[in-house]
């Protein structure tokens, strides 16, 4: 007997960062960075409306995580006041990241808020090693049963701050995955299983040449905008930019539990979209409280400033110098975090400001030797291009200014600086050196002495920069050069 044909349209939303409404998005043209309006949930909400009057209703939307932090809104409700808009968008799933860094507890209490279940084989409990989360759902969709399997960032426990994680571990997923794959194929029934994960295209790579049965994978986390699906064996991995500036959208045609036929769009969204209006009205709701405050223009910049660039990135390279004539500091650093929409030249706002560096945190110092120095480099390279995908645990290489290093990127690990200087000296290992810096992830913990939180914090040093540099400059700099 012929199995029936049946299709399904798969839609993703990953990493969109709690960007509410439209904003400015980079995009390469030829050999430079161009800049226009994307995004939004309200536009968002169009497009996936018309999918579904498209698909008659036949459509999966899942979320991979990194949505309900990164703005200011996000960060002063801890999440709360994107629920009501995600609930209108009728997703069927999520997983999650940078979601606990309002912690454990909190993070529960969103979820037990939306409408869709959040879902991960890799989060537990430290008292009682049960998971946290449910592992899997199925839907039934047209006629298919679908398993959608969820896994949450794994590096969580082990490079983020301690409150991230408290009473809970996270493991890579690869254990269980197996598991949970012969519990829908051979219990629930399904036709399809979908892993919507937050690893991070890399890891799923990884993952996937070692574990058989996913048919689509949802990746999210490191912000690649696929514009064409990638095969590792048999699954279909799709992954769609960041900031809710895109969405992916995966039309499959299936004969039983086969996949036949898919076609593949990641799809921009665009400005010129008329935004759903319950959706827009939302949006408006929740952002009111803080509209005249983020307004507020405190400075002018002639560099185009955005992080789309792993080595060095030039809205982080102002966060440094504002740090470094805050402090008077020798050297400044950052984590290479990847959210924060660009800010194009002209007029800066508050709300830019909150979007590079939506947390808050204090500017700090620290001592460091030149040997610490050379190691914390070197441990954050290989947490950037460690040859073992599931080494990979960072964002982009980390922020750095008042130094200069010479990397052979392919080296192995421990070997990829081949000198460093601060200033023009070359780094004198045991010589001690003044670092400003923010977050632990910035400078962990493990380095340096005399480490002091200021009074001031990051958004106060950059209003105050700002007010002495108009306008602002922060060119790329050449910090990292690869040779």
């Amino acid at each position: 007997m012929i199995a029936k044909r049946e299709t399904l349209t798969i839609v993703q939303l990953n990493d969109s960062h709690a960007y509410f409404d439209i904003h400015p998005e980079m995009f390469w043209q030829g050999d430079q960075a161009v800049y226009r309006f994307a995004g939004g949930y309200a536009r968002i909400a169009t497009l996936v409306r018309q999918i579904r009057a498209e698909k008659r209703e036949r459509v999966l939307f899942c979320d991979c995580g990194d949505t309900l932090h990164g703005t200011y809104p996000a960060l002063k409700t801890q999440g709360q006041a994107l629920v009501p808009i995600l609930s209108s968008l009728h997703l069927d799933a999520m997983t999650a990241h940078w979601e606990f860094a309002y912690g454990p507890k909190v993070f529960q209490r969103r979820v037990s808020e939306l409408n869709y279940p959040m879902l991960a084989i890799n989060v537990y409990s430290k008292g009682t090693g049960r998971m946290v989360f449910p592992p899997y759902v199925v839907k039934g969709i047209g006629g298919l049963r679908i398993g959608i399997v969820g896994i949450a960032s794994n590096i969580v426990d082990k490079v983020m701050p301690p409150s991230y994680s408290e009473g809970i571990y996270f493991t890579l997923g690869r254990e269980e995955l197996p598991r949970i794959i012969d519990v829908l194929r051979q219990q629930e029934k399904v036709d399809l299983v979908v892993l919507i994960s937050h690893l991070g295209f890399p890891q799923d790579m990884e993952l996937l040449s070692k574990v058989q049965g996913v048919d689509v994978c949802l990746s999210g986390h490191t912000h690649n905008r696929l514009h064409k699906p990638v095969l590792q064996g048999k699954t279909i991995i799709m992954q769609s930019g960041c900031h809710g500036s895109f969405l992916g959208r995966l039309d499959v045609t299936m004969e039983g539990d086969k996949i036949m036929d898919y076609q593949h769009q990641l799809i921009e969204v665009a400005a010129s979209l008329e935004p759903d209006p319950a959706v827009d009205d939302l949006v408006k709701q929740a952002l009111a409280p803080y509209e005249n405050e983020l307004a507020e223009v405190v400075g002018e910049t002639a560099t185009a400033l955005d992080r789309g660039t792993i080595l060095e990135a030039t809205m982080d390279n102002f966060l440094l110098q504002a740090l470094i004539e805050s402090t008077g500091a020798q050297l400044a650093f950052s984590n290479g975090w990847r959210y924060g929409a660009p800010i194009v030249p002209g007029n800066v706002t508050v709300n830019d400001l909150y979007n590079i560096v939506p947390m808050n945190p204090p500017v700090s110092t620290v001592e460091l030797t030149g040997e610490e120095l050379l190691a914390m480099i070197e441990e954050n390279l290989e947490h950037t291009f460690s040859r073992d995908p599931y080494q990979q645990m960072g964002g982009y290489v980390k922020r750095c200014l008042g130094l200069k290093a010479f990397l052979k990127v392919e080296n192995p690990q421990g070997t990829r600086v081949q000198k460093l200087f601060v200033g023009n000296e070359e780094v004198q290992p045991h010589r001690y050196y003044t670092a400003a810096f923010v977050t632990e992830q910035g400078i962990p913990r493990k380095y340096g002495r005399n480490r002091k939180n200021l009074s001031e914090r990051s958004i106060d040093a950059l209003r105050k920069y700002l007010a002495g540099n108009r306008p602002l400059r922060a060119v790329l700099r050449g910090t990292f050069v690869a040779v």
